[in-house]
């Protein structure tokens, strides 16, 4: 995929749907674990020196979240993960719900399951409204959420 570097960075000082400081190790074997103010807005992962000099993004929709603590693969490279090490157990487990929910298939899902609702109290497509074509409506018609 491709981005404009400036509206990245205009993203990452957005406010963070979760934010904290991680240990985090790279895709790399032998890498060191790292402190990092870890961010995510929307779906883009953001992390940053703790003095907030920007040190990278992962963005983009995530592959997978799992194991005992957070680790996420990306689309363009699905090999290379990312593990961070959390304070708490607690702290583990919203980072890995806030993974998941960030990801394109669940919110996919939402958005059909939010326009069925809406289909069924009004009798209308939400969608039509904005002129979105049947066949530009990432595969809604017939799924269930």
């Amino acid at each position: 995929m491709r981005y404009n570097e400036k509206e990245l960075q205009a993203l990452s000082r957005q406010p963070a749907e979760l934010a904290a400081e991680l240990g985090m190790r790279g895709p790399k074997k032998g890498s060191v674990l790292k402190r990092r103010l870890v961010k995510l807005v929307v779906n883009f992962l953001f992390y940053f020196r703790t003095d907030e000099a920007e040190v990278g993004r992962r963005p983009g929709e995530q592959t997978g979240v799992g194991g005992a603590a957070p680790s996420a693969g990306f689309m363009e490279d699905p090999e290379r993960k990312y593990h961070f090490e959390c304070c708490s157990e607690e702290q583990c487990q919203e980072w890995m719900g806030a993974l998941r929910r960030a990801s394109y298939e669940f919110m996919r899902r939402s958005l059909i399951f939010y326009r069925n609702e809406i289909q069924k109290m009004t009798g209308k497509d939400p969608l039509e409204q904005f002129g979105i074509s049947e066949e530009a409506r990432f595969q809604l018609g017939g799924l269930k959420a």
